[in-house]
C-alpha cells in the first residue's frame, strides 16, 4: 500500500484507533515543548499526574515570551519552570537565547519525528520532516507523562511545488499566498504535505517560514520531506547523525490538491487585522509605514536577516520609520556577527532587540495610535500588538526593510535587483551549552514555586440538567487574543488562573466578567471559527473559571475546541446557523446533558420556549472527559478505576 509522508509518520507512532479519515487516533510522541507563557500551567499540570520523570525521548522549556521579566512574577515563573526542568528531566532554555521554534529546529528537531508544543507554531519544525502540532498545555503534560496525543485523522492535502522563486518573492509570500487562496479557516482537519520539483529549491529555514504560518490556516500541521537540502541544513548543524530520507511513496493518494507556480509569485501583504487578507504589496504604494519589525519565529533565521541588513548596510531608515530587529537565536546573532553584519545594521538606525518573540507576542514594541507597521510575523489580530488601533500588514523580511528605508511601501517594480538567498556559513557556531540540560536523577531537586503560581482548581462535574445565561455573543474569526489578550501585564498572570481571568474579553466587552460573577453558569455564542490563533488553553481555562459551561458556534478552531474539551467546556455546533440570532445576550438556555451522544443532535431551550438545534463532533471518549469535569478529573478517575 502507497503511502504519503504524513500517513507515514502518523503509522510509525500510531498506538490506538485507525487511520481511517475523520476518526479519533492516538499517537506516540517523541518530543515536546512548552514556551514561558504556557509552560508554567502545564508543568503545574504535569505535577498534578504524579509521574516522576518525563517519558519522552525530549522535552524542552524554553522562556521566550515573557523576558522583559516586569516585576516578581516573571522571573519568579522562570524560576519554577527551571527548577521543575531539572527534577522531572526537561531540558531548559533561558530567557534570551533564543524563540522556541527557532532553537528547536537548530538543535532539536528530527525528521520522522512527533513533536506537540504548547504553542501553535510548533508546525515549525514540519520544515525538517517533522510531524510538528500545537496543542494546549495539558495535552502536551499527558504527552510528556508518555500518554498518547489523541486528534481526528486528518485529510492530507498535497501542496505541489512548481518552478522557483525569483526577483523580491520570499518563502513568506508562498505561505501568504495559499492564505489568501484558502483563508484562515481553509486548513482544519488537514495536514499540509509539500511536494513537486520546488520544494528542493528550498531551504530549511524557507520551509520553515511556511510550515510555522501554515497555522494560521487552522491546520493540524504542515511537513516537508527530509530531502538532500535537510541533510544539508543538520550537518551545518552539527546534528548530521539524526538526518534520514523521509518522502511520499510514488502514486500516494491526497485527499485535494493545491499547486503554486513559485516563479510566478510576487510580494504580498496581509492586512488588517487577518492573515488571509492578502494583497500585493505593489498595491499598497504610497502607504506611509511607522514602523518596521524584523524577527519572530516565522521570519529571524540568518538567511531572513542577512537579506535584510544586506538592504539596511550603508543606508539610514526614514527618520519616522520606528525599525526593531529580533534575532530568532543567539546562533543567528552570534553568526551577523561573525560576518560583520551587526554594526551595520545598528549604524543604520535600526534598534537590536533581545533574541525573543518580543513584540509579535505584544511585549513591547507597540506601533504609534493608529500607525502603520509592517512587520514579518505570522500574526496581524486587532490589538495584538498592544496598541489597539494599531494597522499591522504582515510582509517578508525583504518588503519590510523596504518599507524602513523608504517610510513607506513601494512598487517593488522600483526595487532593482534582489539580493540572493543566503547559504549557512561554512561554519556554524552551535550554543548548544547555552542550555541546561537535566541531571540524570532530579530526586532531590526542590521546584520553587513564587507568589503568583496558584495551584491548580479543580472543576465540577457537567450537570444532567444545565441551565446558563448567554454571557456574549460575537462575530466570525474570534481569536484567542480576543477572549484572553496577552501582552505584558496580562501574560505575568498565566500561572495565576482567578487573577487573569478577571481579563477575559477585557478588550471586546468591559463588562464580561462582572456579567460571569453575577451567573453561577454561562455560555459564550459565537460565528465562524471561534478560537482561531493561539494555542494559549487559558482562552478555555480563565473562561471556565468564571463559570462558562457551553460555547455555542457556527464552527470551532481545532486547537481551542480540544482545550474546551480538556477543561470540561461543551463545544456545541448550531445545526442551523440562522438559529444564532436566536441566542441573544442575557438569555437563558437549557440543555438535558443527559441526551448528549457523539455527533447527536440535541435541542436547547432558549428562555424556557424556543428549542434551537445544536450538535457535537465529540468522541465518546471527549463526551466522558466533558462529564467528567475536564481532563485532569478523567485521569485522576481512570487510575482510581484501575488501582
Amino acid at each position: 500500500m502507497t503511502m504519503n509522508l504524513t500517513q507515514k509518520i502518523i503509522a510509525a507512532h500510531l498506538v490506538s484507533g485507525e487511520m481511517t479519515q475523520g476518526a479519533e487516533i492516538g499517537l506516540r510522541i517523541d518530543q515536546t515543548l512548552t514556551q514561558d507563557a504556557t509552560g508554567t500551567m502545564a508543568y503545574l499540570q504535569f505535577e498534578a499526574m504524579g509521574v516522576d520523570r518525563v517519558r519522552t525521548d525530549l522535552s524542552v522549556s524554553y522562556v521566550d515570551h515573557n523576558t522583559l521579566q516586569m516585576g516578581f512574577r516573571n522571573p519568579d515563573d522562570h524560576r519554577f519552570l527551571r527548577t521543575v526542568a531539572q527534577k522531572y528531566g526537561i531540558v531548559y532554555s533561558p530567557a534570551g537565547t533564543g524563540i522556541c521554534h527557532q532553537l528547536h529546529l537548530e538543535n532539536f528537531a528530527v525528521p520522522g519525528s512527533t513533536l506537540v508544543g504548547s504553542d501553535s507554531h510548533t508546525p515549525t519544525a514540519g520544515g525538517i520532516g517533522a510531524l510538528a502540532m500545537g496543542a494546549g498545555g495539558l495535552s502536551v503534560a499527558l504527552a510528556m507523562a508518555g500518554e498518547p496525543y489523541f486528534i481526528t485523522m486528518p485529510r492530507v492535502v498535497k501542496v505541489r511545488l512548481e518552478g522557483r522563486l525569483k526577483g523580491w518573492a520570499t518563502a513568506k509570500d508562498v505561505i501568504l499566498h495559499l492564505l489568501g487562496l484558502l483563508t484562515v479557516k481553509g486548513g482544519v482537519g488537514k495536514v499540509f504535505e509539500y511536494a513537486g520539483p520546488g520544494v528542493e529549491t528550498l531551504s530549511v529555514p524557507e520551509r520553515a517560514t511556511i510550515t510555522n504560518m501554515g497555522a494560521e490556516l487552522g491546520a493540524t500541521t504542515s511537513v516537508f520531506p527530509s530531502d538532500e537540502r535537510t541533510r544539508d541544513f543538520l550537518k551545518a548543524m552539527g546534528r548530521a547523525d539524526v538526518w534520514k530520507p523521509l518522502a511520499a511513496d510514488d502514486g500516494a493518494q491526497y485527499d485535494e490538491e493545491v499547486v503554486i507556480d513559485l516563479s510566478a509569485l510576487q510580494p504580498l501583504a496581509a492586512q488588517p487585522h487577518m492573515p488571509d487578507r492578502v494583497v500585493p504589496v505593489a498595491s499598497l504604494d504610497g502607504l506611509k509605514v511607522d514602523q518596521v519589525a524584523i524577527g519572530s519565529c516565522t521570519n529571524s533565521s540568518y538567511a531572513d536577516l542577512k537579506g535584510a541588513v544586506s538592504l539596511l548596510a550603508g543606508n539610514r531608515v526614514c527618520a519616522g520609520t520606528d525599525t526593531l530587529v529580533s534575532p530568532g537565536s543567539k546562533q543567528v546573532l552570534k553568526m551577523l556577527a561573525r560576518e560583520g553584519l551587526v554594526e551595520p545594521l545598528l549604524d543604520s538606525g535600526a534598534r537590536l532587540l533581545e533574541c525573543s518573540c518580543g513584540p509579535c507576542i505584544g511585549m513591547g514594541g507597540s506601533p504609534v495610535s493608529g500607525g502603520v507597521s509592517a512587520r514579518t510575523f505570522n500574526r496581524n489580530f486587532e490589538g495584538r500588538s498592544g496598541t489597539k488601533d494599531g494597522q499591522v500588514y504582515l510582509v517578508s523580511p525583504l518588503t519590510a526593510a523596504m518599507a524602513a528605508l523608504r517610510g513607506c511601501f513601494t512598487d517593488p517594480a522600483t526595487w532593482g535587483e534582489a539580493p540572493a538567498v543566503a547559504d549557512l556559513p561554512a561554519e556554524v557556531p552551535s550554543i548548544a551549552d547555552l542550555f541546561a540540560y537535566p541531571p540524570q536523577d532530579g530526586a532531590g531537586t526542590e521546584v520553587v514555586y513564587g507568589p503568583n503560581i496558584v495551584a491548580l482548581e479543580r472543576f465540577e462535574p457537567l450537570p444532567e440538567q444545565l441551565q446558563a445565561g448567554v454571557l456574549i455573543r460575537l462575530g466570525d474569526d474570534i481569536t484567542t487574543d480576543h477572549i484572553m489578550p496577552a501582552g505584558a501585564e496580562i501574560t505575568s498572570l498565566r500561572s495565576n488562573v482567578p487573577a487573569i481571568a478577571r481579563h477575559v474579553f477585557g478588550r471586546v466587552d468591559e463588562d464580561f466578567v462582572t456579567r460571569a460573577d453575577a451567573l453561577e453558569n454561562g455560555v459564550i455564542v459565537a460565528g465562524e471559527n471561534y478560537g482561531q490563533g493561539s494555542s494559549r488553553e487559558h482562552a478555555a481555562l480563565a473562561p471556565r473559571h468564571l463559570g462558562v459551561r457551553a460555547v455555542i458556534a457556527k464552527s470551532l478552531a481545532r486547537i481551542h475546541r480540544a482545550n474546551l474539551v480538556n477543561f470540561g467546556i461543551l463545544p456545541l455546533i448550531l445545526e442551523d446557523k440562522a438559529d444564532y440570532a436566536q441566542l441573544e445576550q442575557g438569555c437563558t438556555v437549557t440543555l438535558d446533558t443527559t441526551l448528549l451522544a457523539p455527533g447527536a443532535v440535541v435541542q436547547v431551550t432558549v428562555d424556557g420556549g424556543a428549542a434551537v438545534a445544536v450538535r457535537n463532533d465529540l468522541t465518546a471518549k471527549e463526551l466522558d472527559i466533558i462529564r467528567a469535569g475536564g481532563l485532569l478529573n478523567y485521569v485522576r478517575l481512570s487510575k482510581t478505576a484501575a488501582a
